[in-house]
């Protein structure tokens, strides 16, 4: 599954500014939803006609369960004030930019289980890297691994962490960098992971961040994981 993340405005993927602009475009005049839950806001609007009100219902749900755990585990300031919007001239599964989320209904009409998808982008919400100096493989294989860690239904999606073989690196980012997060956190150092999303959330990652935090480089621990990579 291929996600598209934008971070302050960047974009990283193919989607046009107009899909992800908090309102006034042409492409999201149906009515919204506005929905409120111990402080935190979801603005829900779509411009695809037939939407699943089942699915929407799931993500609805989805935002409120997970979004303020994550928001309480990784970052306080993140925004309490989210827009999802479901457009039909947006292709991929889903993208995000600040506290905007743009998914293809294509994806949910063919998917309906995959609901941690929701999961996903908000992580991207609240690492709100802005303009980090990280790279891109680390921030896709966090969200992902909290897509494990803290997805609701990833059974029903059919989704879950690949086995390592000898073709994969660290730096492919999503799943692959997601399972050696987790065997990091579960055979290296627990906390890790908060690490490294507070680093680059404070623009003091570097290579060395690996070593500050785990004690080893991140090559050596890639040996070490390619070696025994059991969870």
């Amino acid at each position: 599954m291929k996600y598209i993340l934008l971070l302050a405005g960047v974009l990283t993927g193919s989607i046009s500014n107009a899909a992800i602009n908090a309102g006034g475009d042409s492409a999201f005049n149906y009515a919204s939803s506005r929905f409120e839950q111990n402080g935190y806001v979801l603005h829900f609007t779509s411009n695809a006609d037939g939407f699943s009100t089942a699915v929407k219902k799931r993500m609805v749900d989805a935002f409120f369960t997970v979004y303020p755990r994550l928001v309480g585990d990784f970052n306080t300031k993140a925004a309490r004030e989210v827009r999802f919007k479901i457009d039909t001239a947006y292709h991929g599964v889903a993208a995000t930019g600040g506290g905007n989320v743009v998914y293809d209904p294509v994806w949910f009409a063919k998917n309906p289980g995959d609901i941690d998808v929701v999961t996903h982008e908000v992580m991207h919400i609240v690492q709100g890297y802005g303009r980090s100096v990280g790279p891109w493989w680390i921030t896709e294989g966090i969200a992902d691994y909290i897509r494990f860690r803290y997805g609701i239904d990833n059974e029903g999606a059919h989704w879950k962490l690949p086995e390592y073989n000898e073709r994969q690196k660290y730096s492919d980012g999503y799943r692959v960098t997601a399972r050696f997060l987790l065997w990091i956190e579960n055979k290296v150092k627990r906390g890790s992971v908060k690490a490294l999303d507070a680093a680059l959330r404070d623009h003091s990652y570097t290579e060395d961040s690996w070593k500050q935090i785990t004690g080893r480089p991140v090559d050596e621990l890639w040996t070490a994981y390619s070696k025994d990579p059991v969870l």
